[in-house]
């Protein structure tokens, strides 16, 4: 029954179908005996209504499959059998899931045709319907920015057209030559700028003044001052040409570029005005204060880095995880910490003067760190610690491998969605030199191949991604599935 192929369907009898109790359907080859009775639970789907069809005319049972042939009761459907093998549980069991390796958009479509209700998906269908959903917009969307990036709007004025460039130079390395080496530059100065913080504690590098403090030698303040220079030309630029300033000045990146450049004014608006309104110790302490702020703008090099902003998202992924782990920490230094004071007092040399106290034991020997600054010395206080150490060593790997595992499930889901977006450009090109030729070949024109694709890319490709976003969707998730 597995292998029968499409009969030829030319013997059409005028039998009435709802006086038979069964009707065979054959979907794709796959032929199924299904009962009247089975496919009235639901009687406004599409099987209901086929042998519930009372009617003689010959275009109302076309209109609810392909082909038939009353006279065998069979009834041929050009649909996925895979699909109908999962859609048909939902008259026997009242609940429909979706098989692995089958498209979900591709799915949903089937369900609508067989006309049966998404809310018969059960629950884990449901949220893997959801979340392949959102990853397919994001691949739409990736493309219209890639798109609205090719394109030239000739309607805006010569401002916006540079401002939309200044933005593409700043922000996106990849559009042009010349986005690419500002962002190599901006790194490199991010670079150069960590070395001269950390070269400047050096005493040797460090000259003195007239009072004997050490200060930071000349040429480093200088470098120091060129690379700020920089990054506040790099801030302007792109609160400037932002299309929208407040979402720039609140997003988290950018605000760790504000706070890379700003102790330095405050600094150097303290060293000169400070002293007028407090005291140099004062003003002094709150320069140092000012000054280990620098350290932010080490994680300006996340916005280089695609590896950094995986990983950032992964532990933004996994809070869970690293709430258990510092829940099951806390618990664990909170009871050995008490276990080991009590035990610990008997000793006339005890080093754990107080419960408080023995949280920092607790917290290096369950983190393995173990500096030796503080010990047990009695035999009951090296069982606790023997134990702490290995109850610490389980619980920091118990929640690794989810950390892990959604590291790795960004990280992929990166590679594919940008893998789709330039799939679909690829289409979209080959499509508009297939217009581009026949154009071509009507006009004659030299110059049809770009104003097609301006065309494709302008008037067409968004509208399909806007309008016909099922398409879109079913198209790229059935190639990922298959190369999967």
């Amino acid at each position: 029954m597995w292998t029968v192929t499409k009969p030829g369907y030319k013997n059409r009898n005028s039998l009435d179908i709802r006086d038979e109790a069964e009707i065979v359907v054959n979907i794709g080859g796959l032929r199924l005996v299904l009962y009247g009775d089975v496919l009235n639970r639901y009687p406004e789907s599409r099987l209901a209504e086929l042998i519930n069809c009372s009617t003689r005319n010959y275009d109302i049972i076309s209109s609810l499959c392909d082909d038939y042939d009353l006279s065998k009761r069979e009834f041929y459907f050009d649909r996925d059998p895979d699909a109908f093998k999962c859609i048909i549980d939902v008259y026997y069991f009242g609940e429909i899931h979706i098989k692995r390796g089958i498209c979900p958009i591709c799915f949903i479509k089937e369900m609508e045709f067989w006309k049966i209700d998404q809310s018969h998906l059960d629950e884990c269908c449901k949220s893997y319907l959801t979340e392949k959903e959102e990853e397919l917009a994001e691949i739409a969307d990736k493309v219209k920015l890639i798109l609205d990036d090719i394109d030239g709007n000739s309607s805006v004025n010569r401002s916006e057209r540079w401002q939309k460039f200044i933005w593409k130079m700043m922000e996106k390395p990849e559009s042009s030559l010349s986005a690419r080496v500002i962002a190599i530059a901006s790194f490199l100065f991010v670079l150069l700028s960590s070395i001269v913080m950390c070269v400047g504690t050096i005493p040797e590098v460090q000259v003195e003044d007239g009072e004997g403090k050490r200060l930071d030698h000349p040429t480093l303040e200088a470098i120091e001052t060129a690379c700020i220079g920089w990054f506040t030309i790099e801030y302007l630029l792109r609160f400037l040409s932002s299309p929208n300033k407040l979402h720039f000045f609140l997003s988290f990146m950018n605000i760790i570029d504000f706070m890379a450049i700003m102790p330095f004014y405050l600094v150097l608006t303290l060293t000169y005005l400070g002293t007028a309104m407090m005291d140099l110790a004062k003003v002094q302490q709150a320069v140092q204060a000012l000054r280990i702020m620098r350290i932010a703008r080490i994680f300006k090099l996340a916005r280089h880095s695609s590896g950094l902003q995986t990983l950032t998202y992964a532990l933004k992924r996994s809070f869970k995880e690293l709430g258990l782990l510092l829940m099951y920490m806390g618990i664990g230094i909170f009871v050995f910490s008490a276990l080991g004071y009590t035990m610990e007092q008997s000793h006339p040399e005890t080093l754990f003067s107080s419960i408080p106290q023995s949280f920092w034991w607790a917290i290096i020997t369950m983190t393995t760190v173990g500096y030796g600054d503080i010990y047990p010395k009695t035999a009951l206080g090296k069982c606790n610690a023997a134990i702490s150490f290995l109850c610490g060593v389980i619980a920091i790997a118990l929640p690794i491998h989810p950390i892990i595992n959604n590291f790795v499930i960004f990280y992929n889901k990166q590679r594919v969605l940008e893998t789709a977006a330039k799939h679909e450009l690829e289409l979209m090109e080959l499509q508009s030199g297939e217009d581009a030729r026949k154009t071509a070949r009507k006009t004659g024109v030299t110059g049809a191949l770009e104003s097609s694709m301006r065309t494709s890319h302008s008037d067409n490709c968004i509208p399909l991604l806007e309008k016909s976003t099922w398409t879109l969707k079913s198209k790229y998730y059935c190639s990922g599935t298959e190369s999967s």
